[in-house]
C-alpha cells in the first residue's frame, strides 16, 4: 500500500474515532432546548384541559335540566322528579368526577329550579369558572372564584 493511502486511511480513522458520541455541551444544550419548550408548552396545555374539563359541568346541568323539564311536562310540577341532583348543600359527582353537582328546587310560589356545579379535585385550579347554574328558563350562569359574572367564557360562547 502506498504511504500517500496508508496516511489518508489513518486521518479518516481518526476523525471516525473522535466522533463516536456527543459532547457534554451538546448534551445539555438539547436539554435546555427541551426545558424551555416544557415550561412554555405545560401551562397552555393545563389550561386547555381545564377549560375542556369545562364540558363535564355544562352536560350534566343540561341532562338534568332537561330530566325536570320532562317531568315537569308530565306532571306540572318539578318537585319529585327523579332523577335529579340532591338538594344543595347535598351534592352529587359529575358523570367525568370534575364537579360536585346540586338542586334547589320550589314550587311555591311558582315552579322553579336552580341546579348548581361546583368544581373539585384538580378542577378547582381553574379559577375563571368556579362555578356554573342552570334555572328552569334556560339562563346559563358562571361566575370566577372572586363571584364576576364569567357566563360568556364559561359557558363556551366565547
Amino acid at each position: 500500500m502506498p504511504a500517500a493511502d496508508r496516511s489518508a486511511s489513518r486521518t479518516y480513522a481518526g476523525r471516525l474515532r473522535g466522533r463516536r458520541g456527543y459532547s457534554l455541551i451538546e448534551v445539555m444544550v438539547t436539554v435546555a432546548i427541551v426545558a424551555i419548550i416544557a415550561s412554555i408548552a405545560y401551562p397552555s396545555y393545563r389550561a386547555y384541559v381545564l377549560r375542556s374539563n369545562r364540558t363535564d359541568a355544562i352536560r350534566s346541568l343540561t341532562e338534568d335540566a332537561q330530566i325536570l323539564q320532562r317531568c315537569y311536562s308530565q306532571t306540572y310540577t318539578f318537585v319529585g322528579c327523579a332523577p335529579v341532583p340532591p338538594a344543595c348543600p347535598a351534592v352529587t359527582t359529575s358523570p367525568n368526577g370534575f364537579y360536585n353537582v346540586c338542586s334547589t328546587i320550589a314550587a311555591l310560589p311558582v315552579q322553579i329550579f336552580t341546579l348548581k356545579a361546583v368544581p373539585i379535585g384538580s378542577q378547582t385550579s381553574d379559577t375563571t369558572c368556579a362555578q356554573f347554574t342552570l334555572d328552569q328558563t334556560g339562563q346559563e350562569l358562571a361566575q370566577d372564584s372572586s363571584a364576576t359574572d364569567q357566563s360568556t367564557t364559561c359557558w363556551g360562547s366565547n
